[in-house]
């Protein structure tokens, strides 16, 4: 059996953008991306700590070094841009592969560098 476990996240990332007449997703910083080991074109849920929505969408590359954060299409509803994001990463594993598994986790400052990186949720 396979169940969903997190996978990584990008923790308090500000809204740079948001992009209503875009076709769709959430244009991230390629270094960001990196950092927490997401990648183009994966499926992710976003959490908006300042209202509480919460969506899921997929990841379009964006600019190495500008920290960009653009929610594009109908998610740019969801939004404002300075609001705070979560966005979660999942990956399906075995029980196995789950107990041995320790998600990235990456913290940003309010200009969306890195302020913090870890594995494991403790």
């Amino acid at each position: 059996m396979n169940i969903t476990m997190l996978y990584s996240k990008l923790h308090r990332a500000t809204v740079t953008e948001a992009n209503l007449n875009y076709v769709g997703s959430i244009t991230i910083d390629v270094e960001l991306l990196a950092a927490a080991n997401m990648r183009v074109g994966q499926k992710i849920d976003i959490v908006n700590v300042n209202n509480g929505e919460r969506f899921s969408t997929y990841i379009i590359p964006g600019v190495a070094g500008e920290k960009d954060i653009c929610l594009n299409g109908a998610a740019a509803r969801k939004v404002h841009v300075g609001d705070k994001i979560i966005i979660i990463a999942y990956a399906s594993m075995s029980e196995e592969e789950a107990d041995a598994f320790q998600p990235k986790i990456v913290i940003l400052n309010d200009d969306n560098s890195i302020a913090q990186e870890s594995k494991g949720l403790e």
